[in-house]
């Protein structure tokens, strides 16, 4: 766990707080801000949730030991959640957001790039370094798993902004 200190100015006391508690405190900090200065006639404000990864096959196919590597279909499970999405700090957002009513547009990209564990770059990416011939023969260890490529998942990210605009 990831721990942050976090002091209170007003009383001088510190405690320890894991990351979670951590976004908590941001979260509720930014949104006593939203609420306290946006004027919802005169400005539109978007969060856009977290992006996923896709590190293990595990996730979509038990008992395999790849990553996105090769994958060229998107996953096939309505309620699929990857270990690469944090859960409960997924619904800690939501829980604060809804708080501030329509003062907030949500933008989900998270449930929807889950299932397209196809979009990322792969092997398929500049290297900065000259790959090992260990490397070279296990394309898994140099798949890039976290990004995505263009045109693809980010381009419906930025169709869905451009629908709520």
């Amino acid at each position: 766990l990831l721990y942050t200190r976090w002091s209170n100015e007003e009383n001088g006391v510190c405690e320890e707080l894991d990351g979670l508690g951590a976004m908590e405190l941001a979260m509720k900090t930014w949104a006593k801000w939203v609420d306290s200065i946006v004027d919802p006639s005169k400005k539109r404000v978007f969060f856009v949730t977290m992006s996923p990864t896709h590190l293990w096959s595990r996730d979509w196919n038990p008992g395999s030991e790849g990553n996105c590597y090769n994958e060229n279909m998107p996953v096939n499970l309505e309620t699929y959640w990857g270990t690469g999405s944090d859960l409960p700090t997924m619904s800690m957002v939501e829980d604060i957001l809804s708080q501030l009513g329509s003062k907030v547009t949500v933008l989900n990209i998270t449930q929807l790039s889950e299932y397209r564990k196809d979009g990322h770059p792969s092997i398929y990416r500049k290297f900065w370094e000259t790959l090992s011939p260990e490397q070279l023969a296990k394309p898994e260890s140099y798949s890039d798993c976290i990004h995505w490529c263009l045109p693809g998942v980010p381009d419906v990210w930025n169709q869905l902004l451009f629908h709520l605009l």
